[in-house]
């Protein structure tokens, strides 16, 4: 015979798991020793690991109690059905874990191979992490919405990072991001970007570059950049002075006499 102690390690349960299964009906109470202490036969060991073995397979201990007192058919149907529900369980965490390892890589969890190669390539041009954690965020934005034109997109921001001009912009504007808005320097650097923009084709960029880009998104992109460098409203105002409007999707703002040419 076995006391509550040596019954429990039998099972491997503790001791609080047996009074606790005693509690809610489970595994009958023994009958008591001269001493008033519980006394346990191999049988209830055998009760006690079924039990064990079920609640520990997610069974809620009401249904462990009906499956303790059900027939052979009925239980070993019951099994075959939590085997099933474990192992449609183990495929989701095996899911999980190929989430969590896209997490470990990086910018590859939500980005095609094409823009963790652009985003690299800004790292190793000595671009600061401000402006690369930057693009990182947009391109996540554009790659959910339009994942067929990422490979479209990033050949034209390789090309540009080909450009030493360009190249030059983004790193000055990084130092700018945090000037005041009126600070004289942001007409310089609208100058600086008006020229650029005119070099590539009347701010077209590769053909069809804007087009691909829907109103709406490149009208929530222009809200980040709006939020989150201090000159930008500045910026955007002395753009459209000098004839251009938008940030995200550039366009020309048309002169009375280009409009008439159309009317």
């Amino acid at each position: 015979m076995l006391t509550i102690s040596q019954l429990a390690s039998y099972a491997g349960v503790t001791v609080r798991a047996v009074r606790h299964y005693h509690a809610k009906g489970l595994l009958p109470e023994p009958e008591r020793d001269h001493s008033g202490y519980r006394r346990y036969d191999s049988h209830a060991v055998v009760e006690l690991v079924r039990i064990r073995t079920l609640a520990e397979a997610g069974v809620p201990l009401a249904r462990v109690r009906a499956l303790l007192a059900a027939g052979e058919q009925e239980f070993g149907a019951a099994v075959t059905d939590i085997d099933r529900r474990l192992r449609a369980e183990i495929r989701q965490l095996q899911r999980h874990r190929a989430r969590i390892a896209r997490l470990a890589a990086g910018d590859s969890l939500a980005l095609p191979p094409e823009a963790v190669a652009y985003l690299d390539r800004m790292r190793a041009l000595g671009l600061p992490d401000r402006m690369v954690e930057g693009e990182r965020d947009a391109w996540i934005l554009i790659a959910a919405q339009l994942p067929e034109h990422m490979p479209f997109y990033m050949k034209a921001k390789q090309q540009q990072l080909d450009d030493p001009a360009t190249l030059q912009f983004y790193r000055d504007l990084v130092h700018a991001a945090d000037w005041e808005p009126d600070d004289p320097r942001v007409a310089t650097m609208s100058d600086q970007l008006v020229a650029l923009i005119e070099a590539d084709g009347e701010g077209e960029g590769p053909e069809g570059y804007q087009e691909a880009m829907p109103d709406e998104l490149a009208q929530l992109l222009d809200a980040v950049f709006l939020a989150s460098v201090r000159i930008a409203p500045r910026l955007l105002e002395l753009l459209e002075e000098r004839g251009w409007r938008g940030w995200t999707k550039l366009e020309r703002i048309p002169t009375p006499q280009r409009a008439a040419a159309f009317d």
